[in-house]
């Protein structure tokens, strides 16, 4: 059974956004001819995977979807307002900041009127996912309507068309979607900010607690990424380095990664895996990964990650005219429309390209922390992180329902 906005855009005959094949229910990927098939333990709702420097999406699954995006929605808060505050600006917290956090919230442990740096504020939102961390940046930038406002007007602006922002931090909330296209898009967005690649890298830091100035206390908060920092049962994934992942109730598990091999820069995105692990997400994202950078370079795209609208000339990235032609099965005969599987290419740019430049993400090992160096750059590569370390233990709960 379709979703209701694939069902619309069926019966619209709407071009999808980056490819008409992405809009076309079940798997979708150009496999056989000696191209491996797509993981056959996938159960994901909606998955995606792309080529982060050229844009090429290599196979997806109900790519545009709207589905709850939980706390991988914070891509999208990052990408809007990280650009707006200075590392050391200071935040005094204040009870009336936290009036719309959820019950239930992951949080990161901020305590009324306490002080707080803007570094110390994007450390929580991004390796403890705290919904007050996100909270408290809002309250900076004006309070959680205009926040909301600027957050839609990013993602009108990336064509990221699939989502709708309602809280700034993911909770669930009537009306809040967002698609695996769309948080493929707003991650590789985000990813081009120094500073957005050095916090989603990063395994842990010292958040502050009790007490004034010097003799101030800290406690270790770590990445709530798993494929970053591993769990029991779960290795960190070679060369991962983000980006966010989230769980609600209606949202089940989410998760947007990016890993660098060979060379290679790839952005998985995975959706509500039906399965009560709640590692699933993590083990169908490094599935996937391995899969792309087995095709990659060799598969023909499915559709391509489109330019943000200020950057499109002629106005919104169209597809090209279809090829037509049959289907070759991935899982033939799944009545829900999941691996329905392969087509040959309609509507996918074959070159890919988003008009952003290579996604050139630079980081280096600081100790034991995993921090970014460089830019993006035009035509260069550097390696992702492989960030390996052990899990510690969290002084804080973590991964709570409301995240």
């Amino acid at each position: 059974m379709l979703s209701p906005a694939l069902a619309a855009r069926a019966e619209d005959q709407a071009p999808a956004i980056g490819g008409e094949l992405l809009g076309r229910p079940g798997t979708q990927a150009h496999t056989g001819d000696g191209v491996p098939a797509v993981p056959e333990e996938l159960t994901a709702e909606s998955w995606l995977v792309a080529d982060a420097e050229t844009g090429e999406v290599l196979a997806a699954h109900d790519a545009h979807q709207p589905l709850p995006p939980a706390s991988t929605i914070k891509m999208l808060f990052a990408d809007a307002l990280l650009p707006k505050f200075d590392r050391d600006d200071l935040y005094r917290a204040q009870p009336e900041h936290f009036a719309d956090l959820g019950p239930g919230s992951s949080a990161v442990g901020i305590d009324d009127h306490r002080t707080y740096t803007v570094e110390d504020l994007w450390h929580g939102v991004f390796l403890a996912s705290g919904n007050d961390a996100v909270y408290a940046l809002t309250a900076m930038n004006g309070g959680k309507e205009e926040t909301v406002a600027e957050m839609n007007a990013r993602a009108e602006e990336l064509q990221a068309a699939d989502t709708h922002v309602v809280n700034p931090d993911g909770y669930d909330a009537r009306g809040q979607v967002s698609s695996a296209y769309d948080l493929t898009l707003i991650a590789r967005s985000g990813l081009q900010n120094a500073d957005f690649r050095e916090y989603a890298a990063t395994p842990d830091a010292d958040f502050p607690g009790e007490g004034e100035g010097e003799d101030r206390e800290t406690y270790e908060i770590q990445n709530t990424n798993r494929l970053l920092v591993g769990a029991p049962g779960l290795d960190p994934y070679e060369g991962i380095a983000g980006v966010k992942n989230g769980y609600t109730s209606a949202a089940g598990y989410t998760f947007t990664g990016v890993a660098e091999r060979d060379g290679r820069v790839l952005l998985v995105t995975v959706m509500d895996p039906d399965s009560g692990d709640n590692l699933a997400v993590y083990r169908e994202t490094a599935a996937l990964f391995d899969w792309g950078f087995s095709v990659a370079g060799t598969i023909r795209p499915v559709g391509e990650l489109v330019r943000p609208l200020s950057e499109t000339a002629g106005g919104p990235d169209e597809p090209a005219e279809g090829e037509g032609g049959s289907p070759q099965g991935v899982g033939e005969g799944s009545g829900d429309g999941k691996n329905a599987g392969d087509v040959p290419l309609e509507g996918a740019a074959g070159g890919g390209s988003s008009g952003v430049g290579p996604a050139v993400v630079g980081f280096t090992a600081a100790g034991l922390a995993v921090l970014a160096a460089a830019a993006w750059l035009f035509h260069r590569r550097h390696p992702l992180p492989a960030a390996v370390r052990a899990p510690r233990p969290a002084r804080r709960p973590r991964d709570a329902p409301g995240e």
